[in-house]
């Protein structure tokens, strides 16, 4: 299995800040944030499904440009893949011919171009031999992470979370974790609008990464644009015995 990064950052600009996604083989989203606009149309014909860990907009913003562009050259609708409550606001607020047409009726209902389907946290969704898991995140919405098993070694995608003791439990139940990518959006001085909006900090990164039982390879996702050296740095100065490194664009992790 190989997942390639296709945005990491907590915002845009210039060349290489692109949102969420992440790209499994070459026929499964998790997340689409601005990095998948960096697809080639064929490269964006070939994706079949899409894992949403919850419904901010960046984390889904180019769904419905991508549905929308191959959903004429592809054969079977595109597949979003969320928890019930996820599914229910991008309905409304997305799909709902205000925002953008909505494809899961067009161009016909009983062939439309996108199909909704509902997970439930610890359920898993297999796809060809790989195994897909929603975890328990703590965010401002409903929102998931994923566990993501090649049947070799597993990475573990928290999302967009907060202290989160039910996501660790279910992380220290893997015996074949390798990677684990984890979110921090914002700089210690910045805490408590970490804490009000349900992300992480450097000092609370450390918090939670004492919880992991498990060795792995850590990277940090989701760093807010203007304070990335700042927040590497402090991870660096409070993370312990774990040596997190930022996730990279278009970095390929296989397993």
């Amino acid at each position: 299995m190989k997942l390639r990064i296709l945005g990491c950052s907590g915002g845009i600009g210039g060349r290489h800040l692109r949102t969420t996604s992440m790209l499994i083989d070459s026929d499964i989203l998790i997340d689409a944030g601005t990095g998948v606009g960096d697809l080639s149309l064929t490269e964006l014909s070939l994706i079949d499904h899409v894992f949403v860990t919850h419904s901010h907009l960046d984390h889904v913003a180019t769904i419905p440009f991508m549905v929308d562009t191959v959903g004429g050259m592809r054969e079977k609708p595109v597949i979003v893949h969320a928890i019930p409550d996820t599914l229910e606001i991008i309905r409304n607020h997305v799909f709902n011919w205000e925002i953008w047409p909505d494809f899961s009726q067009i161009p016909t209902p009983e062939k439309p171009w996108l199909q909704y389907q509902a997970i439930r946290i610890g359920e898993t969704v297999s796809i060809d031999g790989r195994g897909i898991t929603a975890l328990p995140a703590n965010h401002v919405v409903p929102a998931v992470g994923f566990h993501v098993d090649s049947g070799r070694a597993s990475l573990v995608f928290t999302g967009d979370t907060t202290t989160n003791d039910p996501l660790w439990a279910a992380v220290n139940r893997i015996s074949n974790l390798k990677f684990l990518i984890i979110e921090t959006a914002f700089c210690n001085r910045e805490k408590q609008l970490a804490v009000v909006s349900k992300h992480l900090c450097p000092s609370m990164l450390a918090e939670e990464l004492a919880k992991l039982e498990r060795t792995a390879d850590i990277y940090i996702t989701h760093l807010k644009p203007g304070e990335i050296e700042l927040i590497m740095q402090e991870i660096e100065e409070c993370a312990g015995r774990f040596k997190p490194r930022m996730l990279q664009n278009n970095q390929v992790f296989e397993f």
